[in-house]
């Protein structure tokens, strides 16, 4: 199995099936797969060979879909491109990748005419680039999808293996630098057929895309899961207007979605009037990316009593599911719950040892959906994948029935609507601005976001700055999640005896 007869074998067995529904038109399998071959045609012309890195920069929509399949058809790496990024963050990520094709639109023009400019000057993380795909308009210095020839056969078509990359997926470093996790056919393949056989899915479901694109949950949980099942897919751009999103959700016979905390959160507060509950086709809803809290899970299916909304548990490195509460059977409030068929999960010691039932310890991965490694990075891969195993870095306890708790997170990440952040990018950013002495950022619980960064800063000695024009500094330097909208200046932080910030005191 790979991902591209995934999509093949969905398009012969569904044909004329809606596969991806969304704001003015519709997608059926057959022509999914017809257009995606097309522009698999069209990035081989360009020189887009076997092995090579094709990136995208694109809002949710069709096209995303269609230049995502077309870049693994052409034997191809996909880098999905996280759309709240800078100019500066990007580029670092198309330079540690070199990617020769981006494919994007013209909602991020202005980025990409900067990134044009950059590269003309001879911008060395952009020297890779070679061509820049628009798929909606025609622009001075890009090309335009529609006119690129198309001519070619299915002949040309390269052999894909189930080792070969499918995804170079990038996410932060404890370092401060992105770090591209290597997901092969393979590994995202079985977590495919996992996560169909944990959910029940079948074709006669609609699912709803809500989540960005890029995110690994989203590709996995909603466009995969989907595809190879034969559902169908209902594309929404944004969360907002909210009253939009409950229209497409009646409209559209919506019976699986899949969101972060932060959307049920919204969904328990709803005021929805009993008569229109009863047009509710929703079957199952899908909590990941963060931590779903006891509280919102009860309200929610208090108010929803016919809905079960399961809460999972992932990383980029697992492909990314790793456990779901069961559909059947018992489902723990607090808990993330079991593995996903064909997934060995334990949790270790400092020795690496395996702690015995109830006693925490780091949670670790076992499975044919744990990445092959970081990108050109053998030293991190090393310490992340030790004798078979994916050491996650969250902390967590296992109960005498197998269900899986998080306790806690060995790393300093910190989930910011369900979008990983690390501490030392933003660090960095703060002690680069002169007037700031040290920095030590640290995730403060939010109800909105689930965490918020926090900054404690100490500023040099004729420093008068404020908290507004630190904010303004990170501007960007930082996507806006990251910015630290939270600041309290002191006039020195704890630290040991050898210098090191004690951050459990400031948290």
């Amino acid at each position: 199995m790979n991902l591209v007869r995934l999509l093949e074998e969905s398009a012969k067995k569904f044909s004329w099936r809606r596969c991806l529904i969304y704001a003015g038109g519709a997608l059926s399998f057959r022509t999914l797969n017809a257009r995606s071959d097309q522009l698999a045609h069209k990035l081989r012309q360009l020189g887009v060979k076997k092995g090579k890195r094709v990136a995208i920069l694109m809002n949710n929509c069709p096209e995303f879909v269609i230049a995502l399949f077309a870049i693994l058809k052409a034997g191809a790496a996909c880098v999905p491109l996280n759309v709240f990024l800078t100019l500066s963050e990007l580029r670092y990520i198309l330079g540690d990748c070199g990617a020769g094709v981006l494919i994007s639109s013209s909602d991020f023009l202005g980025v990409l005419e900067q990134m044009l400019a950059e590269r003309q000057k001879g911008a060395k993380d952009l020297l890779s680039l070679e061509q820049i795909i628009l798929t909606d308009k025609k622009a001075d210095g890009f090309l335009y999808a529609p006119e690129l020839s198309s001519c070619g056969s299915d002949k040309e078509s390269p052999e894909i293996n189930p080792e070969d990359i499918a995804l170079l997926i990038y996410t932060s470093g404890t370092t401060g630098f992105p770090k591209g996790v290597v997901l092969s056919h393979a590994n995202l393949s079985s977590n495919v057929i996992s996560s169909v056989s944990a959910l029940e899915i079948k074709p006669s479901e609609r699912f709803l895309l809500i989540l960005p694109m890029f995110h690994s949950f989203t590709l996995m949980v909603c466009i995969f899961v989907p595809i190879y099942a034969g559902a169908r897919c209902v594309i929404i751009k944004s969360l907002k207007p909210f009253q939009k999103v409950l229209r497409s959700v009646l409209f559209n016979r919506i019976t699986v979605i899949v969101g972060i905390p932060h959307l049920f959160d919204i969904l328990k507060n709803l005021a929805l009037p009993p008569f229109l509950r009863m047009f509710l086709r929703v079957r199952v809803c899908i909590s990941g990316a963060a931590p779903l809290s006891i509280e919102t899970l009860k309200t929610f299916e208090e108010k929803f009593s016919k809905v079960i909304l399961l809460e999972g548990y992932g990383l980029t490195e697992a492909s990314p599911v790793v456990s779901l509460n069961p559909l059947q059977g018992i489902r723990k409030p607090g808990s993330i719950g079991l593995p996903l068929p064909g997934v060995e999960v334990k949790v270790a010691r400092e020795d690496e040892s395996e702690a015995p039932c109830g006693e925490i310890g780091e949670l670790i991965v076992k499975g044919p959906n744990v990445m092959r490694g970081y990108f050109h990075r053998p030293e991190e891969t090393k310490k992340a994948i030790r004798g078979g195993w994916l050491f996650t870095g969250d902390m967590a306890r296992i109960d005498e029935e197998g269900y899986i708790y998080i306790v806690g997170r060995k790393k300093e990440m910190i989930l910011s609507r369900g979008m990983n952040v690390y501490p030392t990018e933003i660090e960095n950013v703060l002690k680069s601005h002169p007037g700031i002495k040290e920095a030590a950022v640290v995730g403060k619980k939010d109800k909105i976001r689930g965490e918020t960064p926090f900054a404690f800063i100490v500023l040099e000695k004729d420093s008068r700055l404020c908290g507004k024009e630190v904010v303004q500094f990170c501007k960007g330097k930082l996507a806006g999640y990251k910015i630290p909208h939270m600041i309290e200046f002191r006039q020195a932080l704890p630290k040991t005896p050898t210098g090191k910030v004690l951050k459990r005191q400031l948290v």
